[in-house]
């Protein structure tokens, strides 16, 4: 009984992001906006989370390295160790774990941010005064996201394959020229598009939740509890959606 109503649950918080979606699409398409407020956005979403993303990417891209290889000498096909790492980034773990550090650091943020708005009557003044706060508040942040995560992605890939590259080329002996060549060879066109459209559905995601979530705190203990719903809920959407894109692009496609 817990199980369907926590299902029961789960669907009706889908309808009413569904709505807000629809709201956020309305104002992003009925109205022309200033470019500052969206660069202000990337800055904040994008150009700030560099540092934990290239950071983790690097050492994710070592770590499979050495994950692999271990199983590959077993085979003695170790070679085989830039396709493993380059396939494993830029299909699923790039996307995924770009898109999750993303959620918990700049989803949180906003939520945070959004939340202390609605509390302190900010968002109130914005509707006093005839700004309609979904357009002015979230449509910014949800362009900046779907701008920023692919270009993460790409570089969090990249920093991971130079991170299996670098295991590769001390501790096996691949040369670097056969390493990258390895690598392009074995991404298709279908991968890399599939990385792309992945991290802009996920940016998506992240700004749909964590954007809605702001709006329903009414006290300052709300805030608290509204930044760990966008956080986990991010997670679980993030989830979810990769799960259907990883069988549209490689069961159905």
């Amino acid at each position: 009984m817990k199980t369907i109503n926590k299902l029961g649950s789960f669907f009706r918080y889908l309808i009413k992001v569904a709505a807000f979606i629809k709201d956020i699409f309305w104002w992003l398409f009925t109205k022309k906006r200033s470019i500052k407020p969206i660069i202000r956005e990337i800055i904040l979403i994008g150009v700030n989370s560099i540092f934990l993303v290239s950071l983790i990417a690097f050492f994710i891209g070592i770590i499979i390295a050495f994950q692999t290889a271990r199983q590959l000498q077993a085979f003695d096909s170790v070679i085989q160790l830039a396709t493993l790492v380059a396939l494993s980034l830029v299909r699923e773990l790039g996307p995924v774990i770009g898109s999750l550090i993303v959620a918990a650091r700049s989803g949180a943020s906003i939520t945070a941010g959004i939340g202390s708005m609605k509390i302190s009557q900010q968002i109130d003044a914005l509707e006093a005064f005839g700004v309609e706060p979904i357009d002015y508040l979230v449509v910014p942040k949800f362009i900046a996201l779907i701008v920023c995560m692919p270009i993460l992605i790409i570089y969090a890939d990249c920093l991971g394959i130079i991170g299996g590259c670098l295991v590769g080329l001390n501790k096996f002996g691949i040369p670097f020229g056969l390493y990258f060549r390895m690598t392009f060879d074995a991404l298709a066109m279908k991968d890399i598009v599939s990385g792309i459209v992945k991290s802009i559905s996920f940016g998506a995601v992240i700004a749909f939740v964590s954007c809605y979530e702001g709006f329903r705190p009414f006290s300052s203990i709300d805030v608290s509890k509204a930044v760990t719903r966008s956080v986990v809920r991010s997670f679980i959407m993030i989830i979810i959606c990769d799960c259907f894109l990883t069988g549209i692009f490689y069961f159905w496609l």
